[in-house]
């Protein structure tokens, strides 16, 4: 009976949004049908909607709020000043610890008091129609509670502002600074005294310098941390943040293998003991109500004291928050936009996405993935390994009983509709790959190559036909990211080399008419810049375009099909890093560093 009232409430505020145009009939009926799909669940229409529908979060819930009646307040026109911060931080520290918790991972954040009724207090939600929200509000310990709608991120913001979440691992090390013992070398056959490296492991302050690194690492959005083995008992921490590796903490009296067999032990899959070969392995971390997924790369390293068998450790942060399902957010520029909208949309055909390793590019994918998903169609991918999670697909698990070329295979036999192959690495993928496009299903890959013109010339060394490539291809994607300039600091340079724009393919006319800028630096971004954006490429295959593939003799003209692009509106990436900078996101350095092979 629950249930049936639950999907009647989801019926009538599902309508309403339909009427105020927020969704439309398609997605209120599919998710009807998943409410009814999940016996026994309660969940409520937001939830359908975000989860999995994939619509806009604060469109959703805002518009909700105003069914319900709940007011809107925008965080962005207040400012949060000592006094309002000190106001904000009393009201949390007079909680428990639990208490505390609970309002931050429920993202409740106390705003004000009302002026004409002190025994009232306005509450800022994310969800106000949650009713669990009103009863963590009262614990605030005011007569009355008003609820109003804020969005996620604004509230996050202002609470890590207000109440900044601190590191208790990373606490603990900062009590007990000077408690690190050096261990003397002991000397097996292999260099290794293992029961001394194990007095080392047993100090708790180095699980607790690990776990507060993975911590640090998800709360400062890095991307990678790099765990280097130095002379002299001496192991470096490096953070990549924004592309760039940057040194996080240099730990010393610990000899590297020990900081080694540390972090093995926290992983899975992986042979504390072996110290001569390549492992991969992950960790899972509940950090801040949110389960991450750490993947860990362990290879062994040559050093100049022989007898000891040191180790690199990379282990790249997996967070699924970060995965964006919107295509208007991946920054495409108007003409790349429309025709990658087009070329996912076609019922069949490839879309391959090009770049160096870190361009963005599974993360280009996931967001086209999303926007043609559905109940009604499967979704196959292969990946080694699979980062992200994706919510509507079967994501094959490659082992080494199942090999990637077994698993490209098998799901020919899988009833595939929509296919993602993580990577074409030879001539048997490709084909493979061409061939599902070819026969009805719409098929995403990716190749390593500079630009989008010399992914075809790629295809066709690798022994692919031409014919393959002409007609299977819808489009091809090549991808860069950039560092954009910190908002805050960035200035106009006034004494820019005329030089370098020009050099960039800017013509004089443009030159007087564009504003550049140049990297300050400031306590909010690292020496000027703050987080990145995309530069594409998008090679569309028009009538034209595969032509000039059918026509190629022994090599495919590369600038051919480029000039033939351009025509057809394609900017380079260079011209899309030009457009970066008319926008005021990106300098000239940067944009040239990003091209410099074009």
């Amino acid at each position: 009976m629950a249930v049936k009232d639950e999907i009647r409430k989801i019926t009538r505020t599902g309508e309403l949004l339909v009427q105020r145009g927020v969704i439309d009939q398609d997605i209120l009926d599919k998710a009807i049908l998943l409410q009814q799909a999940e016996e026994g669940s309660r969940r409520k229409l937001g939830e359908i909607l975000v989860e999995d529908l994939n619509c806009e979060r604060h469109e959703i819930y805002l518009e909700l709020a105003r069914i319900y009646a709940f007011p809107e307040v925008d965080l962005e026109k207040f400012e949060i000043t000592d006094k309002k911060g000190q106001f904000i931080k009393s009201l949390y520290d007079s909680v428990s610890k639990k208490e505390r918790v609970e309002l931050f991972q429920s993202n409740v954040l106390p705003f004000r008091i009302d002026e004409n009724r002190p025994d009232t207090l306005l509450v800022l939600t994310d969800d106000p129609t949650n009713r669990d929200i009103m009863v963590l509000a009262k614990k605030l310990r005011f007569r009355h509670i008003e609820l109003a709608y804020a969005k996620r991120e604004n509230i996050k913001k202002w609470i890590e502002s207000v109440y900044p979440t601190t590191n208790e691992f990373l606490q603990i090390i900062e009590e007990s600074a000077g408690s690190f013992e050096s261990i003397e070398d002991g000397g097996g056959e292999d260099g290794i005294d293992e029961e001394a490296l194990d007095q080392e492991i047993n100090q708790s302050l180095l699980t607790n310098l690990v776990e507060g690194c993975l911590v640090e690492a998800v709360r400062r959005g890095v991307s990678d941390i790099h765990v280097m083995p130095q002379a002299g008992n001496k192991t470096d921490f490096y953070f990549r943040i924004d592309g760039k590796l940057q040194l996080w903490h240099t730990q010393e009296l610990i000899k590297p293998e020990a900081m080694a067999a540390v972090v093995k032990d926290r992983s899975r899959n992986v042979d504390r003991f072996e110290r001569e070969t390549a492992q991969d392995g992950y960790i899972q971390r509940n950090i801040d109500g949110t389960m991450i997924r750490f993947r860990v790369s362990i290879i062994p390293i040559v050093s100049t004291e022989f007898k000891r068998k040191l180790e690199s450790i990379v282990i790249r942060v997996l967070d699924d928050r970060k995965i964006i399902t919107d295509l208007d957010k991946l920054g495409l520029q108007p003409q790349a936009k429309k025709d990658f909208r087009k070329a996912i949309t076609k019922p069949q055909g490839m879309v391959i996405l090009t770049g160096p390793t870190g361009s963005g590019k599974s993360t280009t994918l996931v967001a086209a993935l999303y926007q043609v998903l559905s109940s009604e169609v499967n979704c196959l991918t292969v990946e080694d390994p699979v980062e992200y999670i994706i919510k509507g697909a079967r994501q094959i698990k490659i082992s080494h009983t199942l090999g990637f070329e077994g698993a490209i295979r098998a799901i020919l036999r899988h009833d595939p509709d929509i296919v993602m192959v993580g990577e074409m690495r030879d001539k048997e993928t490709a084909e493979i790959a061409i061939k599902l496009a070819n026969t009805g299903h719409l098929t995403f890959s990716t190749l390593h190559t500079n630009d989008a013109p010399s992914a075809v010339s790629r295809l066709f060394k690798m022994g692919v036909e031409p014919f393959l490539i002409a007609y299977a291809i819808n489009i091809i994607v090549a991808q860069r990211l950039i560092r954009t300039l910190c908002p805050k600091c960035k200035e106009v340079d006034t004494d820019l080399d005329l030089e370098v724009p020009l050099s960039l393919g800017f013509v004089a006319e443009e030159i007087e008419t564009t504003l550049f800028h140049k990297a300050v630096g400031c306590e909010h971004c690292t020496n000027g810049y703050k987080g990145r954006a995309a530069i594409h490429e998008a090679l569309f295959f028009t009538r034209e375009i595969r032509r000039l593939i059918l026509d190629a003799g022994d090599e495919v003209d590369e600038d051919a099909l480029r000039t033939e692009a351009v025509k057809n509106k394609m900017l380079t990436l260079r011209a899309s890093g030009r457009e970066r900078i008319k926008e005021g996101v990106a300098n000239c350095e940067e944009i040239a560093f990003a091209t410099a092979e074009d």
